[in-house]
């Protein structure tokens, strides 16, 4: 019966990216179309997963100190994909990027939540908030600083500030943290307040994986240069997870965030890495690392479907 567990729980994945790539190489829909689809998951249908999961957590010191890790985190594997690349004499400006940061956006809760359900995904949101700090904030900045062009960094913190994510978990933040949710919960409206986030969430998952499967390409890619930064992306996310379930493991053992901290290591780098690549070459070498980084998170998904309890 094991093997009836794991097919539904990797089938759908698979069938979702499959249309993903038909709609792709039959141009059953345009590019644009994609965009906008995955604009509207992004915008729209995410940020009520976001909204729901930070409402309803019960807010301790450990929830300050895990973001407070993770964005730790993500700064030493910055740090540490730079000093990495001028050893193995990889010049692109995107290695440290490719090796920081993590798509749990469009790609880590609806990999959870397929995984462990949505009543779980609060332990995710635990997880995520420390990145997603990250990656809108010092990720982005450092980004446009690093910009041959001269990016507009006043826009990126503009953009920063009006990201419906960041707004959904301010928010979100908000309600939970103050009480307001539990009060809600007393007068009965929470149950309409679930509904609605419900309702808006629940095709999260199976568009963005569509929209993931369309933009699955593994055409010209330049193998040595992106196996080797994928590799070493694997390695320093292993090495960080494996300090950071320790360190939880030490301050708060009653946690029980290894399967979202699993989740979230095995993702690739932030999708909206190949926006700042002006030149080809450099925009072809980052789709390429993200798509085989993209790859061996869906086979870690399968593995987690398979080992999973």
């Amino acid at each position: 019966m094991q093997i009836i567990k794991i097919t539904e729980t990797v089938l759908p994945v698979i069938i979702m990216l499959g249309i993903g790539i038909i709609c792709r190489r039959s141009n059953i829909v345009s590019r644009e179309g994609f965009q906008s689809l995955k604009n509207v998951a992004v915008n729209v249908f995410l940020p009520a997963v976001l909204l729901s999961a930070f409402a309803t957590t019960q807010y301790t010191f450990m929830d300050i100190l895990i973001p407070m890790m993770v964005f730790a985190i993500c700064w030493i594997a910055l740090l540490s994909g730079r000093i990495s690349a001028s050893i193995m004499g990889i010049s692109s400006r995107f290695v440290p990027f490719l090796t920081t940061g993590f798509e749990a956006g469009m790609l880590g809760y609806a990999f959870f939540t397929m995984l462990y359900g949505p009543e779980r995904i609060v332990e995710f949101a635990r997880i995520d908030l420390g990145q997603v700090l990250f990656v809108f904030t010092i990720y982005k900045i450092l980004l446009a600083r690093d910009d041959s062009q001269g990016a507009d960094i006043k826009a990126i913190i503009r953009d920063i500030v009006k990201s419906p994510i960041i707004a959904s978990i301010f928010i979100g933040v908000l309600i939970g943290s103050t009480g307001l949710y539990h009060l809600m919960t007393q007068t009965g409206i929470s149950a309409v307040f679930d509904a609605c986030t419900s309702f808006i969430a629940a095709p999260t998952s199976a568009i963005i994986l569509i929209t993931i499967g369309y933009d699955l390409v593994f055409d010209d890619i330049p193998w040595l240069e992106a196996v080797k930064v994928t590799i070493l992306r694997l390695a320093i996310m292993l090495i960080l997870r494996t300090v950071l379930v320790i360190i939880l493991g030490m301050l708060w053992p009653q946690a029980e965030l290894n399967d979202a901290i699993n989740v979230m290591f095995m993702l690739p780098p932030p999708f909206v890495l190949p926006v700042f690549a002006d030149e080809e070459s450099q925009r072809s070498f980052v789709s390429s690392v993200l798509s085989l980084s993209t790859l061996i998170a869906i086979i870690g998904f399968v593995i987690l479907a398979a080992i999973k309890p």
